[in-house]
């Protein structure tokens, strides 16, 4: 059974023990748990992710790229990092998303009009690169549709990660022509609403991830998230729908294959 990552963060900060860059050892235990591949998703508030995310594509042949600006940042985007974002975005074999791209309402660390105006940037970026969008919407499923359709962003799709909208949400998301992608968010207690949503996903627009450092799933809630735990996500999201979960995999795999290009 292979699985893939569809959307970890792997940045030195977040997987550094006494001063030791651990991360060739989780992306290990990541192979050794049956990870095919990651997509490594370069976004923040400096280029500092996105040259992360990349230099690891080019030196791992199973991880590929995303690049973008987070949506809590966009108000603090420096100097030339649109115009490197596109730049990778349109030429870097390595790079397979434009993102993490989107809105989020609920902490609003930059503010919505600006948080709307580089999610129409990053959509018509991801059009003229004919690449998918990985998008963040959190508390923001309205406008972040408006805005996609209003932009023809179905022409290239793309995947709301991380997905903690509702069955309407996915619903809308699905017509629109994305993908869903589940986290451990999925096996938590509260997330009543994501487990109906999955129950109800056309299988061919699941995918999963782990969105790590954060969000370990049950049972491994409380400590550093990794790839290797993406087995956990992936077994819930089979439990819910009531399938094999080398069936779920295969699916979800293929999924991520196909809409990355990968």
């Amino acid at each position: 059974m292979t699985l893939i990552d569809s959307h970890c963060h792997l940045e030195p900060k977040d997987f550094a023990k006494d001063g030791v860059d651990e991360r060739e050892d989780v992306i290990a235990r990541a192979r050794a748990a049956g990870v095919g591949a990651m997509i490594c998703v370069g976004s923040g508030a400096s280029l500092a992710e996105v040259r992360n995310a990349v230099a690891l594509a080019e030196t791992h042949d199973d991880i590929w790229a995303a690049v973008g600006i987070h949506p809590h940042d966009v108000a603090r985007i420096p100097d030339g990092a649109l115009d490197e974002i596109e730049r990778l975005a349109l030429t870097h074999p390595r790079v397979v998303a434009v993102g993490e791209t989107g809105l989020d309402y609920h902490y609003h660390h930059s503010p919505s009009d600006s948080q709307q105006e580089h999610l129409r940037l990053f959509a018509q970026l991801a059009r003229r690169a004919h690449k998918p969008l990985s998008l963040h919407i959190r508390e923001a499923h309205d406008d972040a549709l408006r805005i996609l359709a209003e932009e023809k962003a179905g022409e290239v799709g793309g995947v709301v990660h991380c997905f903690t909208g509702n069955l309407a949400d996915a619903q809308r998301w699905v017509a629109l022509g994305f993908h869903i992608s589940f986290s451990g968010v999925i096996t938590f207690k509260s997330a009543e609403p994501v487990r109906e949503a999955a129950a109800w996903m056309p299988l061919e627009r699941i995918l999963v991830e782990t969105d790590c450092p954060y969000l370990a799933p049950v049972p491994m809630r409380g400590k550093r998230n990794e790839p290797a735990y993406i087995v956990h996500t992936a077994a819930k999201v089979a439990e819910v729908r009531g399938m094999d979960p080398a069936a779920l995999a295969n699916a979800a795999t293929g999924n991520t294959r196909r809409l990355f290009r990968l």
